[in-house]
């Protein structure tokens, strides 16, 4: 069961590094996405509490859909009376599901829209392109700004769209990985602190906090490794992430972003929010690649030294959920 489990993430990383993500009208994060949608009208309400209590049941709604059809999904693997016929069946579609959490490649594309849009002056397509990725407003931005928002969302979506659901595939099998990843697709369309998602997202922000408190904080860490490996300026790296990483808004997201920072040795800057780094340098394209390569380092770090350590334990104890 141990080797089994690994090998389903095992496979879901190299598909996704291969093959990035499937369009999105086949992705089941486009289908989670649908659903919310179509519930968040119904929560709307003149009353706070009420539309707070409408916001809990979009997502408990949402999430209790998706744990029953993947634990269905899991029980359907146990059914499979030939044990080698069991493992090979599990291992690719195990695999091919929890790759649909993961969004290595999908990052890496979205990065390097931007920068083609930059390389060929198209400064209003890069904002756009940015816009994409990011909850700011992206219209005013210079270039810098832009890329500096490239890094941000690098270093942001390590954790969200990476290491989280790694984490919580570690904890509670592919359940785990599905609950984790409506949490943040929820997080990130109702989640916001306006007139019209405040009362609706805010268990949903809650949730999102509380999910991410930890993986945040690992994958910071191990950033800071993937930065020594890879010849980055590791120890800036460590004190930039220990100094800047509770200044931003978001008592998870400073924590990657800080380590990325000091690892390039630049700043991020979010124009009247927060400022990580002590770097002065304009940021280029270089940083790009950089944060791409520490994104791809730190996944791989993650799956090794606390996916793989978790899942065994779990397993020796027999607490693990099977797949």
């Amino acid at each position: 069961m141990i080797l089994e489990s690994i090998l389903i993430i095992g496979f879901a990383i190299l598909l996704d590094f291969k093959f990035g993500d499937p369009k999105s009208k086949f992705h089941p994060t486009a289908w989670i996405g649908n659903l919310i949608a179509k519930l968040v009208p119904t929560a709307k309400n003149p009353n706070h509490i009420v539309e707070k209590i409408g916001g809990i049941m979009i997502l408990s709604i949402t999430a209790g859909i998706v744990f029953i059809i993947t634990s269905g999904i899991v029980y359907g693997f146990s059914l499979i009376s030939d044990y080698f016929v069991s493992v090979i069946v599990s291992v690719i579609v195990g695999g091919i599901l929890v790759k649909t959490t993961f969004a290595i490649r999908g990052m890496e594309n979205h990065a390097k829209a931007v920068l083609d849009s930059l390389d060929a002056n198209k400064l209003e397509n890069a904002r756009d392109n940015l816009s994409m990725i990011v909850k700011r407003d992206t219209s005013k931005l210079d270039q810098n700004h832009v890329i500096s928002g490239v890094l941000e969302s690098i270093s942001e979506n390590t954790v969200d769209g990476i290491t989280g659901p790694m984490f919580y595939y570690a904890l509670f099998g592919l359940p785990g990985a599905f609950v984790y990843r409506v949490v943040n697709t929820a997080d990130s369309m109702i989640g916001y602190k306006t007139d019209l998602f405040k009362n609706i997202g805010w268990f949903t922000a809650k949730c999102d906090t509380v999910l991410n408190y930890i993986p945040s904080r690992l994958t910071g860490f191990l950033m800071i490794i993937a930065a020594a490996l890879l010849q980055n300026n590791w120890k800036e790296s460590y004190k930039i992430m220990v100094r800047d990483g509770r200044k931003t808004e978001s008592p998870n997201a400073g924590y990657p972003m800080a380590a990325l920072a000091g690892a390039l040795g630049t700043k991020f800057e979010k124009i009247d929010h927060y400022q990580l780094g002590d770097g002065e340098i304009p940021l280029s394209k270089k940083h790009v690649y950089s944060a791409i390569s520490l994104m791809k380092i730190t996944s791989l770090l993650f799956f090794g030294i606390v996916v793989i350590p978790i899942i065994t334990i779990l397993s020796m104890l027999g607490w693990w959920i099977h797949a």
